[in-house]
C-alpha cells in the first residue's frame, strides 16, 4: 500500500513557512515603528529598485532609435524657441536670458515629474503591492530614479548651453550638488504621503496636475524676479512661493548668481515640512495602501 505522506526525513527537511502576526491598531507608536522598517527595508534593496527604474525605461523606449534622447532633443527645440520669444518680450539680452531659461526649464520639468508621478506610484505598481511582499518604499523611489535618469539625458542641453554662451563654473557651482540631494529626499518622502493619498482618491492626481501648471506660471521660470521691480506687492509674493526656494539651491550655483541665506533656510524649512508631513502621512495611512490600489 502506497504511503499516504512523506517520511518524517523529508518533513525535517522541509522549509518552515512564513508565518505573520496579526493585531490590532496599537497607536501611532507601532505606526511609526512600521514605517521605519519600510524605508530601511527599502534602502537596503537598491538594486532592485535601480533594475525596476532602468527596465521602465527600456520598455518605455522599446524599438526607438535613440530611445530618451527624443525628449533631450524636443527639450532644446523648445528652449531655443521660447528663448529668442520671451527675450523679446522681457527686453532681456539673449545671452543671459538663455541660460537660465534653459536650466529652469529643466529643473522645472524635473521637479513636476516627481510631484505629478509621485501620485500614482502605488496606483501604477498594484500588482507588485498585490502579489508581492515589498517594501512600498521601492515604488516611491522607483519613481524618483527614474525622472532622475531622465534628467541626466536632458543634461546634455545645460552643457551645451553653458558652453556655447560661455557661462563661467566655479568651485561655488558645486554648491547645487546638496541642494539636489535635498531634492531627491523630497521627492521620496513626498511620493509616499501623495501615492497613499492617491490611491484612496483618485481625482487628486488631476488636481495636483493642474495646480502645477499655475505653479509654473507663479514661478520665475520663464521670467525673472527682477521683472517685477516696481510691483513690491507681486514681488513679495513670489518670493515667498515654496518653489522659488526649492529652485534657487540649484539653480543659482549652475548660473553662477549668489545664493542667499533666504534661499537657504527656506529650501531647509520646505523639505522639513514636506519630510514630517510625509512621514506621519505614510505611517497613518501605510496598512491601508494595499487595499486602495
Amino acid at each position: 500500500m502506497a504511503e499516504l505522506a512523506p517520511p518524517d526525513s523529508t518533513l525535517r527537511t522541509l522549509k518552515t513557512p512564513t508565518r505573520f502576526a496579526l493585531s490590532a491598531d496599537r497607536g501611532w507608536g507601532q505606526r511609526f515603528g512600521l514605517a521605519f522598517v519600510d524605508l530601511r527595508e527599502g534602502a537596503s534593496l537598491y538594486r532592485l529598485i535601480w533594475a525596476l527604474a532602468f527596465s521602465e525605461i527600456k520598455l518605455r523606449y522599446r524599438g526607438s532609435a535613440i530611445g530618451p534622447f527624443w525628449l533631450t532633443i524636443s527639450t532644446g527645440i523648445q528652449i531655443g524657441a521660447m528663448a529668442f520669444l520671451y527675450a523679446d518680450l522681457f527686453h532681456t539680452v539673449i545671452k543671459s536670458y538663455l541660460p537660465y531659461l534653459a536650466i529652469s526649464l529643466i529643473l522645472w520639468n524635473y521637479l513636476s515629474s516627481l510631484v505629478v508621478e509621485g501620485c500614482t506610484c502605488f496606483i501604477s505598481a498594484d500588482a507588485l503591492i498585490k502579489g508581492t511582499r515589498m517594501p512600498l518604499m521601492v515604488h516611491a523611489v522607483r519613481t524618483v530614479l527614474r525622472n532622475t535618469i531622465i534628467l541626466a539625458h536632458n543634461i546634455i542641453v545645460v552643457i551645451v548651453v553653458l558652453v556655447v554662451f560661455q557661462v563661467k563654473q566655479s568651485l561655488f557651482s558645486l554648491a547645487a550638488i546638496p541642494g539636489f540631494a535635498l531634492w531627491l529626499i523630497d521627492g521620496v518622502f513626498l511620493s509616499l504621503l501623495l501615492g497613499a493619498i492617491c490611491a484612496r482618491f483618485r481625482d487628486i492626481p488631476q488636481i495636483i496636475a493642474a495646480l502645477m501648471q499655475v505653479a509654473f506660471f507663479l514661478t520665475p521660470i520663464i521670467w525673472q524676479i527682477s521683472a517685477l521691480n516696481g510691483h513690491p506687492a507681486a514681488q513679495h509674493l513670489i518670493e515667498m512661493n515654496p518653489f522659488n526656494f526649492i529652485l534657487s539651491v540649484v539653480r543659482n550655483p549652475i548660473l553662477g548668481l549668489p545664493l542667499t541665506s533666504t534661499d537657504i533656510f527656506g529650501a531647509l524649512g520646505v523639505s522639513a515640512a514636506i519630510v514630517i508631513i510625509s512621514l506621519v502621512g505614510f505611517a497613518r495611512f501605510r496598512g491601508r495602501i494595499a487595499f486602495w490600489v
